[in-house]
């Protein structure tokens, strides 16, 4: 009776030894499981405000604020495992054997992920601008993490994989806020080519949204094969482009019909040459 008191005894204080000690481990994990998730949640945070002060794109902050945040609990995680004891360079292992698996699965969406958070970061374009990019010409209407959306003149929905729109040279036709429209007038080699440029002139002086600095040009740039072409080259808000494109060469058509000024066009003689039998 007094070896099974004993033996029990044995078994009880070897229980307390091990429970004591790996009790106070299992404590211990658990503190730097709850500080360290705290203080993950926290840092996040930190950069999810700096990141919004810095005006970064909403989407991306809520991608990169998450992704911030699971990488700090991945190391909380694994720190508390440790403290418990347990090996955890396997574990580490096995991570990022299977990160690197799924990088080389998903290699083109990351490469769109990161074009995405360079074109955010660096703002080559932004929501509202009209652009040309990747073969296409739109306004931009979206700019998410991996893609970039176009809302072409006649209302088409193109969208970008951002990879493809780092790889190609962009056009911004907003960005500096001004424009020059070109366009090209001809007259007759009979009319009075000082004359014409009075008219073209007015024309211009007439249009309030063309803008008076930069100063428009208006010169002989040609003498073609049937016709003495001008170059006229007025600077205009970014957003009148189109309007004062189109306003101007239909004013100066109809002044020039007004003032006797011909516009040629090309015209081609036929001589026909008739055999007697």
């Amino acid at each position: 009776m007094e070896k099974n008191i004993e033996a029990y005894q044995q078994y009880i204080d070897l229980a307390v030894k091990h429970g004591s000690e790996y009790g106070v481990k299992i404590i211990i994990a658990l503190i730097i499981f709850i500080i360290g998730k705290r203080v993950a949640r926290g840092i996040s945070n930190v950069a999810i405000k700096a990141m919004q002060k810095q005006g970064v794109d909403v989407e991306l902050i809520g991608f990169v604020g998450s992704l911030f945040y699971w990488a700090l609990f991945a190391i909380v995680i694994i720190a508390s495992l440790g403290q418990l004891g347990i090996q955890t360079a396997s574990f580490v292992a096995i991570l990022g054997a299977a990160g690197l698996a799924v990088g080389l699965a998903l290699q083109g969406s990351l490469s769109n992920f990161a074009a995405g958070v360079l074109i955010i970061l660096l703002r080559p374009i932004r929501v509202g601008e009209f652009v040309e990019m990747a073969g296409t010409s739109g306004t931009v209407n979206n700019i998410r993490i991996f893609t970039t959306e176009l809302r072409t003149p006649d209302n088409k929905a193109v969208t970008i994989p951002n990879a493809r729109v780092l790889d190609s040279n962009i056009i911004n036709y907003s960005s500096t806020g001004t424009r020059r429209v070109d366009i090209v007038v001809g007259i007759g080699y009979s009319d009075d080519i000082d004359h014409a440029r009075k008219v073209i002139q007015r024309v211009i002086d007439t249009d309030k949204r063309i803008l008076k600095d930069p100063t428009p040009e208006v010169a002989v740039n040609q003498l073609a094969d049937s016709s003495v072409n001008f170059i006229v080259r007025p600077w205009v808000k970014s957003n009148n482009y189109w309007g004062v494109h189109n306003d101007l060469i239909e004013n100066v058509k109809k002044e020039f019909d007004a003032e006797g000024i011909s516009i040629p066009f090309p015209q081609r003689e036929i001589h026909t040459i008739v055999k007697a039998n």
